[in-house]
């Protein structure tokens, strides 16, 4: 546990945490915390993808029971399964790059902008919403060229292939039973009857 520590203190001290190896891009945050929460419920990816796990449903409630199974079991491999579709999306669009850098450089200019002074537009200060407003109309040309609407609807395609295939197609994994699940949380637990 200790040497645990200090590996990850001396990872720290070289700007990269053992813990999370999110990029410090990231503004800690609900955002990140959600996605910390998510790595570290990752199931292991050769479990995710055995193929020797993946047979046909016998019929119908079958199917349903396995998709609702393995979408809970394997929701933080799903999430890491979108978040891949769309840096493949982008990646592989230069347009679409372009339109994101406009987008995010006109956001950029505007918070470099806001602190010299207050950000004034027609002898009225403007709020950081509208700011940012202000940036998507400015960059949504460059979207609409770039696509991004079909974009948006491939990779939304994509994952629903790839989380209903993968989901119904692979055996369930198997309930561990009652006295091997933990004591019941309190919230479930009958009430007494009031005397």
């Amino acid at each position: 546990m200790a040497a645990e520590k200090d590996q990850q203190k001396d990872a720290e001290a070289e700007g990269l945490s053992a813990t999370t190896l999110l990029p410090k891009l990231i503004p800690s945050g609900v955002g990140r915390e959600w996605l910390e929460r998510r790595r570290a419920t990752i199931r292991p990816w050769g479990a995710f993808v055995d193929q020797r796990r993946f047979s046909r449903p016998r019929n119908l409630g079958e199917l349903c029971q396995r998709l609702v199974r393995n979408v809970e079991y394997y929701q933080s491999n799903y999430v890491f399964v979108f978040l891949g579709l769309i840096v493949y999306c982008v990646a592989t669009s230069p347009m679409l790059l372009v339109a994101l850098a406009v987008f995010f450089g006109a956001c950029y200019i505007l918070y470099l902008r806001t602190l010299q002074s207050k950000f004034v537009l027609f002898g009225r200060e403007v709020s950081p919403a509208h700011q940012y407003a202000l940036a998507g109309a400015v960059s949504f040309p460059f979207f609409w060229l770039a696509g991004a609407g079909s974009a948006v609807f491939w990779v939304l395609g994509e994952y629903r292939v790839r989380v209903g295939g993968g989901g119904w197609v692979r055996q369930c994994v198997p309930k561990l039973p009652i006295f091997l699940q933990g004591p019941p949380s309190w919230s479930s637990a009958p009430t007494p009857p009031s005397t």
